[in-house]
């Protein structure tokens, strides 16, 4: 086979922790000063991307016109938050004069912006930015993978990151914080793996999937202990700025707009590509209850719960089942389900067939919104159709199909067997 020393060269180059994690501050950096030089945009009307949205109401719509909008709308919403905490505000309502859209969050998230709100944009986007891609980064480096492998790993998410990088995004830090609690899981941490998986959950709810967990390891009383105590901490720590009957008021309007949210659209989605692709609609709560139980099916295998590579797919099967279950994902939502696509491939013996699905899941996914593909393709293919999910939805059932038949010891040569194996070397 015709070797090319220069390629070889860069890719030993490149292929070593310590480079990437300058490539993954330099994209947080850059993206961020770059949304700041952007400078703002009117407001246009109706807002993309869901008709049917619920800020896509005409009376919300009339309150932003003439309004100028930022290109890090995401992080002035965060950013705000922790005001509108503060100051006894609601957190869930429209506020026209400071960003579009609603504040989805917890009141626990508000408060942990604190540090960042009074910093001048440019300083505390860059520092959002770092603490997203330093999650991806240092997550994966958690992962029982090699260390050439965590590298390849790395490379393969980066465009994802940077997508949601650039949409100054929540979903980095999501990523990570599932991925570090498996980390973390995997060395008898569950006092800093449930302290992730809180965290995250007080992000975006979604994220108590991950305490699923918790089945496969000893110490299952000891893990719920940790977990009912970080949820009560984090949970009651934004009464250090606001008061109690304030606090679940807030969380009271927070589950209202859950609930008026979950009706108002299908996203980059399981049931996007079903309405899309099949005129399918109306039939989301059926979706959702296939959807939960193919994730659990996998869980009768009780036999399988020692074996490491069965636990590594359950955890790329989690991530990916997020994002494509999830009825609001969008393009910047799927750093999460590319992780879990690319732990899969990494995770499972060389093939044909995988290595076909993977460059498929980053062409169409990871690609799909970006200038490789021309705008007629985008505008006429790739956005009518969902076809940026639709790769992620294929993985998730290969998983699912891999994870239900699997033998029973089954291991992989890339995958460490125990932490004790993980080797040590760069970062």
């Amino acid at each position: 086979m015709r070797t090319y020393p220069f390629i070889d060269k860069i890719a030993k180059l490149v292929l070593q922790p310590r480079v990437l994690l300058g490539i993954y501050i330099a994209a947080a950096v850059i993206a961020a000063v770059q949304l700041v030089l952007l400078g703002s945009h009117e407001f246009t009307w109706p807002k993309p991307p869901y008709p049917d949205d619920i800020m896509n109401k005409p009376h919300l719509m009339k309150l932003f016109i003439g309004r100028q909008l930022t290109e890090y709308n995401n992080y002035l919403i965060f950013k705000h938050s922790f005001f509108h905490l503060l100051q006894g505000s609601n957190l869930y309502g429209v506020y026209p004069a400071e960003h579009w859209d609603f504040y989805k969050y917890s009141p626990t998230f508000a408060l942990l912006m604190a540090p960042l709100a009074y910093l001048p944009d440019i300083v505390g986007l860059t520092i959002w930015n770092l603490a997203n891609a330093l999650a991806v980064f240092f997550a994966i480096r958690m992962l029982p993978l090699n260390i050439r492998t965590q590298c390849m790993l790395l490379l393969f998410v980066a465009m994802e990151l940077l997508t949601s990088l650039q949409n100054t995004q929540s979903n980095g830090l999501m990523c990570g914080l599932m991925i570090a609690a498996y980390g973390c899981m995997q060395k008898d941490k569950p006092l800093w793996a449930t302290l992730w998986l809180v965290l995250a959950t007080y992000i975006k709810v979604y994220g108590a999937i991950g305490f699923c967990l918790f089945l496969f390891y000893p110490g299952k009383l000891r893990f719920i202990a940790y977990a009912a105590l970080w949820t009560i901490v984090l949970g009651a720590l934004p009464l250090m700025v606001t008061s109690w009957q304030m606090l679940v008021t807030q969380y009271t309007n927070w589950a209202a707009l859950i609930k008026a949210d979950a009706s108002a659209a299908v996203g980059l989605s399981v049931a996007g590509w079903l309405k899309s692709w099949f005129g399918l609609t109306n039939i989301m709560s059926y979706i959702t209850l296939t959807g939960v139980f193919l994730f659990f099916l996998p869980f009768l295998r009780f036999a399988h719960y020692r074996d490491e590579a069965f636990r590594i797919l359950i955890l790329a099967s989690m991530l990916l089942w997020v994002v494509i279950f999830n009825h609001k994902a969008e393009s910047p939502t799927f750093i999460i389900a590319v992780a879990g696509a690319g732990i899969w491939y990494f995770s499972r013996p060389k093939a044909t067939w995988r290595a076909v699905l993977f460059w498929v899941v980053f062409i169409f996914t990871s690609l799909a919104t970006t200038d490789i593909f021309p705008p007629f393709v985008k505008q006429h293919f790739i956005y009518p159709y969902t076809i940026k999910a639709v790769p992620c939805i294929i993985a998730w059932f290969v998983v699912l199909a891999e994870l239900m038949t699997m033998r029973r010891g089954e291991a992989h040569p890339l995958l460490m067997r125990t932490p004790q194996l993980q080797q040590k070397a760069g970062v």
